[in-house]
């Protein structure tokens, strides 16, 4: 079979930079040495991304993340990138596009970020004709911006200029926000979230509907016009009631986002694989399998392979050891593949998820 190229619709890797000043262009196995035995393991766990990694485990493009986090759910002292007002939250989300722009420019070797479409098909083209085989052969990683929580737009009338930037998708809640319900508080969306929706639509956003309830999700894709995705999330049909069910997409969610042609990002974490895991648990409890299984249910929901990819949300509130057993980087992520081959999916399946589904959002989604 030939080798897979991988997309991942979730990394919050300037969040990673700004809060525990790690640096992505260096290995994972790097970034550990140099925070053992750091506060920064203890909260976000050891680093399970870097260039590298990366380049062996062939990713070659993320949708990299804008996240704030409100003060009212900030946990120590360590959280920089907490706000109280929106114009806090708007200086801390332009710091994160900051470190994007300046990232690709002093690394372009490393890393590129991608705006108009020409620029992604040049991009997957270089990929697909020479895929890396590190160190000998190495590709730039690209970037397309993606925020989590709205709140650093002020004003819907910044959407333009965000555009113009280079965001393009937008995930309009986390906690809960003016705009909708999130999985800690609210529940469906607001005048004024309904009123962003008409001018991402307008605009051409695609639009995010990880971490909303599920009234503001069925209420997202009812009324939203443009492309709709759930960038990491898992069924919650696998999980418990201690899992977060808010967090996760429930079957009506998961069949109603296919009817929009929407995709899925599935996220090897251990708490959203296995109800209530803890770190110290035994990490056999959780395999690659249990990932396998969320891909295969929303294949069996949808009755397609067209609707689900990866979103790992890797080092965005954990990392080692609370992957799957088979895990120890993101370079392991390829490892996904021969199970899904032992369960029937066939070569062309795996590209598709691998790679196809994400690509095809981001070709309805970026300008000319």
């Amino acid at each position: 079979m030939k080798p897979l190229i991988w997309i991942d619709a979730h990394q919050d890797i300037a969040y990673n930079a700004l809060t525990f000043g790690r640096d992505i262009r260096l290995s994972a196995y790097e970034t550990r040495r140099r925070e053992a035995g750091t506060l920064t393991v203890q909260v976000n766990g050891e680093a399970l991304c870097g260039w590298e990694e990366y380049q062996r485990g062939r990713i070659a493009l993320i949708f990299a993340t804008l996240f704030v986090m409100p003060r009212r759910y900030k946990t120590g002292a360590w959280e920089k990138l907490d706000f109280a007002t929106y114009e806090e939250a708007y200086r801390l989300t332009r710091a994160q596009f900051d470190y994007y722009l300046n990232l690709c420019d002093r690394s372009p070797d490393q890393f590129c970020l991608i705006r108009p479409r020409r620029e992604l098909q040049a991009h997957l083209q270089r990929w697909q004709a020479e895929p890396p085989q590190f160190p000998q052969q190495t590709q730039p990683v690209g970037l397309v911006v993606s925020m989590e929580g709205a709140e650093g737009v002020r004003d819907a009338r910044e959407l333009e200029e965000w555009w113009q930037e280079g965001l393009r998708f937008i995930g309009p809640v986390w906690a809960g926000t003016r705009y909708c319900g999130g999985m800690y508080e609210g529940d469906g969306f607001t005048p004024e979230g309904l009123r962003l929706l008409e001018q991402m639509a307008e605009i051409g956003y695609t639009l995010d509907i990880a971490h909303m309830t599920e009234k503001s999700a069925l209420q997202a894709l009812e009324r939203y016009e443009g492309t709709v995705i759930a960038s990491h999330c898992n069924a919650t049909a696998l999980l418990k009631e201690d899992s977060g069910r808010p967090r996760h997409l429930s079957d009506r969610v998961i069949r109603r986002l296919a009817e929009r042609d929407g995709v899925i990002g599935v996220v090897p974490f251990n708490r959203f694989l296995r109800s209530g895991w803890k770190n110290d648990e035994p990490r056999e409890w959780v395999t690659l399998r249990h990932l396998a299984d969320h891909v295969d249910h929303i294949c069996q929901v949808t009755g397609s392979v067209r609707h689900v990819g990866i979103g790992t949300d890797f080092d965005g509130g954990f990392g080692y050891p609370a992957v799957p057993l088979e895990m120890d980087t993101i370079a392991d992520l390829p490892k996904l593949a021969d199970l899904l081959t032992e369960r029937g999916f066939y070569e062309q399946d795996l590209q598709v998820i691998a790679c196809t589904n994400w690509t095809r959002i981001l070709e309805q989604t970026l300008p000319a």
